[in-house]
């Protein structure tokens, strides 16, 4: 006689026919150890996965920013040469004062909006000369003033949101 089929969890998808069968309805210890194994090689990969992805994403932002930041410093970079011209024209005198001023408010409205991006120039008077962010043109030997202070400022330097972005170039004075 043809019996009708029966339908078990496992038939239908719920169970495992390796932990459930028809002769043994509850699973061994060691099964139940290997799953549990199982799991926890899943949980943890799974724990290793997220954690790549999130260390992945910070590095793409963070990349992302960097490049932002660079284009933004080759762009002021070349900003800079307007920004002498303007300090240049600054100390030219001129019988017009109307005009005088507007170079100068075009100026202080320019600077500001330089600022805003994170550009400080860098300090010069009354400073030692530093390799680091000076540029020695001139080297004067000198009794009047102390070894490696920086007697002019022929070309202003300047800081990117902290970084040396152009560095100033300087006249230093040098012990005879």
């Amino acid at each position: 006689m043809d019996t009708p089929e029966e339908k078990t969890p496992a038939a239908e998808g719920g169970l495992d026919p390796v932990v459930m069968d028809k002769e043994n309805s509850n699973p061994t210890s060691s099964e139940i150890e290997q799953l549990r194994a199982e799991r926890d090689e899943l949980k943890d990969l799974v724990q290793r996965s997220r954690a790549e992805f999130d260390n992945y994403r910070r590095r793409v932002d963070r990349e992302k920013a960097e490049m932002v930041d660079h284009g933004a410093a080759d762009v002021v970079r070349q900003i800079l040469a307007v920004v002498d011209d303007f300090n240049r024209a600054l100390q030219v005198e001129t019988q017009d004062k109307n005009y005088s001023k507007g170079i100068e408010l075009i100026h202080q409205r320019f600077a500001d909006t330089l600022k805003k991006l994170g550009l400080t120039p860098i300090e010069t008077e009354g400073k030692t000369f530093d390799p680091n962010v000076h540029y020695a043109v001139d080297m004067v030997p000198t009794d009047e003033a102390e070894d490696q202070a920086i007697l002019a400022e022929y070309q202003k330097g300047y800081y990117l949101k902290g970084k040396l972005l152009r560095p100033a170039m300087v006249k230093v004075a040098v012990k005879k």
